[in-house]
């Protein structure tokens, strides 16, 4: 499925936190947790890599899976009876599936890799376990994330209103 599981190890979280950092995107993570916090959060996290051209998230999916960009670049879009409408670009540094995460509702769009990416993954049963060994993470992480959706809706309506 071009899905490759690759070895953990603590030097590997570096690059994603690089990545991170250096984002310039509206909707981004930034310094909303500190070194020690990611430190235990990489502990509930599963790296992979992908090949360009690969699906990572299909709309309608019921898959709940946060994604983080350590390095990549993925499109995210939609597709109806027109057919498909290109919603975003996302690269490194960037976290995808936030929505699902949260609403347990089936996948809006559809991510398609548009080069090899690196990625880390956080699993709802993870999370779980996550909030109940380190609350104080589980609880930043999840402001975080909340507060990069509060962005992104923001600037929806404003690509609509512009339009």
């Amino acid at each position: 499925m071009g899905r490759t599981p690759a070895p953990t190890t603590k030097a590997d979280i570096k690059t994603l936190l690089d990545a991170i950092a250096n984002d310039p995107s509206e909707a981004r993570l930034g310094h909303a947790l500190t070194a020690a916090q990611w430190d235990v959060l990489a502990a509930y996290m599963q790296p992979m890599e992908m090949a360009a051209g690969r699906i990572l998230i299909a709309q309608g999916a019921e898959d709940r899976t946060l994604y983080f960009v350590e390095s990549g670049m993925l499109t995210v879009h939609f597709e109806d009876a027109a057919g498909k409408i290109r919603l975003a670009t996302v690269g490194a540094g960037a976290v995808i599936g936030e929505g699902g995460f949260f609403s347990r509702m089936a996948r809006s769009a559809t991510v398609q890799t548009g080069s090899a990416c690196k990625l880390w993954t956080l699993s709802p049963m993870r999370f779980s376990e996550l909030a109940n060994r380190q609350p104080t993470v589980a609880l930043s992480l999840a402001m975080a994330l909340g507060a990069i959706m509060a962005r992104r809706m923001v600037s929806n309506r404003q690509k609509i209103s512009i339009t």
